[in-house]
């Protein structure tokens, strides 16, 4: 069938190793690329607003990018199933590709367009692009999926390796009349009343070539210290988590690059880095089997997890960075300055609330989702329901990451605290909002009486 084909980009915003977008211009017709900003699906959440930031610079970096290949970016706004197919009749359109997804919402939106198109007589392809190995691929040998990541850590290393990178096309050859876009501006995605984003603007630089600047400077410059990534104030992780959330860069890349130019130094650490790139992997493939996970306990049993009241002002402490628990503080004024929060940091503000303040672990996840610029579907809830013992391969109930300890062991000089609480040795610092060992005793109590229920 003939006709222009469209290209219809989702969580991979960029050019560079991008299949969809490849298969599209081999196929020789015009390439119309769309992003499509869904919010009313069945099954989809809504970006919070610090990607919703992201998401705008990171789409006037692609759309400059395509009209430097001879292309440019349509803008549409609406549910999948309903505008997918008017573009396609507007345009004539007689292909449609796209890299697939794994939450469950859009998989039965993406299952659902395939056929409704092909039955109209369109090549429809979905392609590999954004996890190295597809969730269905790595499999215990009963064939389940694992719930548990060192040993789904060695099944990923015991597969072919990766592909390699899919070259960027030269040309992208536009139709002679471009689609009706929407205005991009007009879309609210940033915030105005009042403008809380002067601190990601400072700190962050949205889009694919940002992105390659980063994985360079993170390979040169970095990797070699990546031992020290557990102390929050080192220069010694990567950063590209923002990046890989909107496809900015691909895993493939990333992987690839850790194989080759390296220093010496660099090349010990390369593996340990690769290993977190794979528990994104190992999220993904928990959310596909799980489609939940943002909503509904991983671990069945702790539906019954006796949380305690929600104290509003002690939640509310923990959102503005005002506990008196310093490590604590300092990592949540980080994320509400930065949109970022240091993974060390993550866990143990996520401890705080969960097990010092018995907070049901959605209300940090949700809070996180809207303040994060790398808010992921599958890693947000993930890494909270391992916190909170409730996930797949969590850490136990009873691992409570004590704050105070945790500084005394990362940030022994108090070199981050201080960059983030500088009143911390002036009257002006508050009190504790909780005892840590008392609340630690409570919440311990809490789970052997979620056990005993379960007996």
């Amino acid at each position: 069938m003939t006709g222009p084909s469209i290209v219809w980009l989702r969580d991979d915003l960029r050019l560079a190793d991008n299949p969809a977008l490849r298969s599209a211009v081999d196929r020789g017709e015009p390439v119309i690329v769309l992003y499509l900003l869904d919010e009313v699906s069945p099954g989809f959440r809504p970006l919070g607003g610090a990607s919703r930031w992201w998401l705008h610079h990171s789409l006037l970096a692609l759309d400059t990018a395509l009209r430097e290949k001879g292309a440019s970016l349509t803008l549409r706004r609406g549910d999948a199933a309903t505008e997918i197919p008017r573009l396609v009749d507007e345009t004539g359109a007689g292909a449609v590709f796209w890299n697939r997804r794994y939450g469950g919402g859009a998989r039965e939106v993406d299952t659902g367009l395939k056929a409704s198109l092909r039955d109209r007589g369109l090549q429809v392809e979905s392609h590999q692009a954004n996890l190295l190995f597809e969730p269905w691929t790595v499999q215990t040998g009963q064939g389940q999926p694992f719930k548990v990541f060192t040993p789904f850590w060695r099944a990923c290393l015991d597969m072919p390796e990766p592909r390699h990178p899919v070259a960027e096309p030269r040309e992208i050859h536009g139709p002679s009349q471009a689609p009706a876009s929407d205005d991009l501006d007009g879309w609210g995605l940033l915030p105005t009343t009042p403008d809380w984003a002067g601190g990601l603007r400072d700190r962050w630089e949205p889009g694919e070539a940002s992105a390659h600047r980063t994985l360079e400077h993170f390979a040169r410059e970095v990797l070699e210290d990546y031992d020290k990534r557990d102390e929050p104030a080192q220069a010694a992780t990567s950063h590209l988590s923002p990046h890989f959330s909107f496809g900015e860069i691909s895993p493939f890349q990333v992987w690839h690059r850790m194989r080759r130019d390296l220093s010496p130094e660099a090349k010990n650490q390369a593996q340990g880095f690769l290993r977190e790139v794979v528990w994104r992997e190992f999220n993904y493939t928990i959310l596909f089997s799980n489609p939940e996970l943002a909503t509904k306990n991983y671990r069945p049993e702790f539906d019954r997890f006796p949380w305690g009241d929600v104290d509003e002002a002690e939640v509310e402490a923990w959102r503005r960075g005002r506990t008196g628990i310093p490590l604590v503080d300092a990592g949540m004024r980080e994320l509400w300055a930065t949109g970022y929060m240091h993974n060390r940091v993550r866990l143990v503000t996520a401890s705080f609330l969960v097990k010092n303040l018995l907070v049901d672990w959605r209300v940090g996840e949700q809070w996180f989702w809207d303040c994060l610029v790398d808010a992921d579907e599958a890693n947000n809830p993930g890494n909270w329901q391992w916190t909170a013992g409730s996930g797949a391969d969590a850490a136990p109930y009873f691992r409570v990451f004590n704050p105070e300890l945790q500084a005394d062991r990362f940030d022994k000089h108090r070199d981050y605290i201080r960059q983030w609480v500088p009143e911390i040795d002036d009257d002006s610092y508050p009190e504790p909002i909780v005892d840590l060992k008392a609340s630690r005793r409570h919440a311990l109590d809490a789970y052997e009486a979620m056990r005993r229920s379960s007996d």
